[in-house]
This record gives structure tokens, sequence and C-alpha cells, in this order.
């Protein structure tokens, strides 16, 4: 998903701010409606997830596939609709303060302690997007590559390529992209990702549909993918649960894009009104890529559906999705990684304001270009950035299972631990009330899940390993 980003609240997110600045409404005019919130939700939803649910009905079966998707559209929206009433404090619609923020929320409604682990828990998913992206572009670049190899030798041709080599490349292109000054605020970059998402993500659908109605029948079964023993199937449908996860919840932008909103009416009615518009757009277009995928390959269907070679032809039109896949996670990349670049650079300016290697410019003077603002600790702090999730990647190359990770690390305590406990602090909510017990439970389960993909995903990624 591709978002836009600012200032944060002592934690990195995208569209992160300092609520505090803005209390009030702070001058700024909100002229958003609910069609232009549900657009900006399914414009950050809709991405490279999508790619990995044909593989995740493959595993769970006709049955359970459509119904896991489904049961996740229930619990986003549910969630969505308990974190909507987080925007204003103390009241749900006509409190005075806006909590512009996911962080401000946290803070003000749960504490400094939750806000802090909140704020790990951020960070640490901003990191494993930048893992996902290098890892799913390298993939695509790969793609490219055997897609015109099939088409000139065969589709039996032994059209292999190394892939760290092209995470070396993407790493390389960050490093770059990196050091752009205000490249995290160029107003293009969300719309060239979303525009993107939406072309490998139609392409993959209307491959799958044509794939279906040429094969003349629908493949798969009601169970999924046979595995040899029993464990193994768990395995697998864990890691099936985990990648759907990965696809759904966007609660980290939820309350930016409330704060679009215009009111009169409350933006929390609003918000809820677009939340279930862009939760059943998107269902349905998850459904259809999914299911086509499944209906089209059966047990076989790959687990990038652009990457996995179900499809040959048209090759160029595969080189064409793979590009837009690239092209989206090129600037998607910058987009989670650059908040927490904004939160380095103010990190080590306060605690070393004396410091010439934090808080030094120099003027670097670049043949046929403008001169370029150096600043040695971002030079180094974003280089051992890069590096790093580079050689993640490289390490753990395996698509379906880190998203299946990142899925699982985030879902429970982001997309509902956090919204639960603190629409309890906004509505009142008493312990063992009715709702209480009813949205406890609710979390519990949904904690139980998490953790079911959790170990999935990394049981998958160390057979991976060792495999």
């Amino acid at each position: 998903m591709a978002l836009g980003e600012g200032e944060d609240h002592g934690a990195a997110a995208p569209l992160i701010a300092d609520h505090e600045k803005y209390a009030g409404g702070g001058g700024i005019v909100r002229s958003g409606s609910m069609w232009t919130a549900s657009a900006h939700v399914i414009t950050a939803v809709i991405g490279s997830g999508v790619l990995s649910l044909a593989w995740s009905i493959a595993q769970l079966g006709w049955v359970a596939g459509p119904a896991a998707m489904l049961v996740f559209a229930a619990v986003t929206a549910l969630q969505s609709t308990l974190f909507a009433d987080c925007y204003r404090s103390p009241d749900p619609e006509h409190g005075p303060h806006r909590n512009r923020t996911y962080a401000g929320a946290v803070d003000r409604n749960l504490g400094s302690s939750s806000s802090w682990v909140c704020w790990v828990l951020q960070h640490t998913a901003l990191f494993g997007y930048g893992i996902a992206y290098t890892i799913t572009a390298s993939i695509s670049c790969r793609a490219i590559l055997k897609a015109n190899c099939y088409h000139k030798h065969g589709h039996d041709a032994p059209c292999s390529y190394e892939g760290s080599y092209y995470m070396l490349v993407f790493g390389a292109a960050q490093l770059f992209l990196s050091f752009i000054p205000d490249f995290h605020d160029m107003a293009w970059l969300s719309v060239v990702a979303a525009v993107m998402s939406f072309s490998y993500a139609f392409i993959g659908l209307g491959l799958g549909m044509a794939t279906t109605i040429a094969n003349g029948t629908i493949k798969g079964s009601i169970t999924g993918v046979p595995m040899r023993t029993p464990m193994q199937k768990i395995w697998r449908v864990s890691q099936a649960i985990g990648d759907i996860a990965f696809a759904y919840p966007y609660s980290l932008i939820l309350l930016e894009i409330q704060d679009t909103l215009k009111s009169p009416p409350a933006e929390n009615k609003t918000m809820k009104r677009a939340s279930m518009i862009s939760i059943l757009v998107t269902t349905f277009f998850y459904l259809c890529c999914g299911c086509f995928g499944y209906a089209a390959f059966g047990s076989d269907a790959p687990g990038n559906l652009l990457t996995g070679f179900g499809f040959y032809e048209p090759y160029w039109l595969i080189d064409f999705a793979n590009a837009c896949i690239i092209l989206h996670l090129l600037g998607g990349y910058q987009v989670y990684s650059q908040p927490i670049f904004q939160f380095a650079d103010r990190f080590f300016a306060e605690r070393f304001p004396d410091s010439g290697f934090v808080n030094d410019f120099h003027t670097l003077q670049l043949p046929c270009l403008p001169p370029w603002r150096v600043n040695l600790l971002r030079v180094c702090f974003r280089t051992v950035y890069v590096a790093s999730t580079t050689a993640v990647a490289v390490a753990f190359p395996y698509f379906n299972e880190v998203l299946a990770l990142l899925g699982a690390l985030n879902f429970w305590p982001l997309a509902i631990y956090f919204p639960v406990e603190m629409y309890f602090i906004q509505r009142n909510v008493t312990r063992w009330s009715a709702r209480w017990v009813v949205l406890q439970t609710f979390s519990v389960v949904c904690l139980l899940v998490s953790a079911f993909a959790l170990v999935g995903s990394i049981e998958g990624l160390i057979s991976q390993k060792l495999g």
C-alpha cells in the first residue's frame, strides 16, 4: 500500500503528525467527504498483499478460503468502527481534542507506557515493510527476465536468475532515493503508487479470469492443497491466514484519513460509512482476485500471482504488470522508511545539539546536477538502514512467509488491541458489562488467530531456510 507521511508524535508511521499542534482544529480547512475517505482507504489497502490471495485460498480450499476473507473483512469493519470513535477526545462526536494520528490517540487515551509499546510496534512494522518490498521487487525483476526468456526459448527453457543480485540493485536504488531532498513531500508519490497498484491488481484479476474461462473448468477442492502430513497442512493454513491478515487492516492511517473530513456531520459517523463502503469494495475485489486465481490454477496456484508463472502469455502484459509492481515498491519503500529517517534526524539532533556530525550540512557539487546538501548522520544512518533491510531480505527471500509474519505481528496489537482499549476509554465502557465482555472476547480470539499465524509463518521461514 502507498501512503503519505508527515511529522510524527514520537512514533513513526505513515501520515504521522503532531496532534497537539492541531488539537482544536488549528485553522486547517477540512473538505473531505465520505467518498474521498473511501477512495483514500481503497487506494491505501489494495497493494502487494493482493498478489498472495490466490495462494492463500489454495491452502484453505473453496470453503475456508473465501470464508476467511469474509471473516477478516468483518473484523476490519468492526475495528474501524471502534477506532473511528477515537478521533475526538473525550467525546467521540463533540470532544475538543483531535487525535490526528494513531500514536497521538494511544498517547492521549492509554498513556505513555502504551504509547511506547505502540512506537516499537510501528517501527517494527515499517522496517518489516521495507524488507517485504525488497523481496517483492527482486521477484518482479526476475519475473520480467523469465517472461522474456520463456517467450523466446519456450516454456520448458531453463530460465533461472539469481534473486540476491536484484535485491542489491533495489537496495542501491533506495539508498539513492533516501537522499533526495523532500522526496517524502512529493505529492505525486502516492498518486503514482496508487495507479501502479491498481494496474497490476487488475491485470492479475483479468489474467486469472481469462485463464479460468480458457480452461473451461473451475479447479481446486473443498479442502485445498493436499499435504503429506496433517502438521504440514496446519502450518500452511496458518501462513495463509497471515497473508490474508497482511492484506486487510488499515488502522495506522484511519485517523489521518478521518482528519481530512469536514463536519457536520460528525467525523466519526462519516468515517464509519466510508469504512463500510471501502471494505465492501476491497473485499469484493480481493475475492475476485483470489478466487479466480485459485479457479485458474487449483493446487498449483503460485505464491505470487504475477511472478509464479502460472501465466506465460501475453508476455508483454506480464512484463508491464511487474514493472508496475517495481515502480509501486520504489515509492512505497520510501513512504514507509521516511518516517523512521525523520525520527532519527530529530532524536539525534535533540540528544546532540552541538555535534557537527549530527547537525552540519555540507554542499556537494556533482557534474550536471544542482548542489546537493549532505548531512553525515543522514548518510550513515540511512545507509545502515537500507543495508539492513536488504541484508535481511537476502537472508530470508520468502515472499509468502514474510508477508504472513508481518500480517501476524501487526494484526492483533495494532488493528485490534489498541483500538478496543481506546474505545473502552472513549465510550466509558465499564468492566464486566456485556459490551466489555463481548469486545474482550473478540480481542482474545483475534490474539489467538494472530499467534497461530505467527507460529506458522516462523515455521515456514525456518523450513524454507533449512530446506
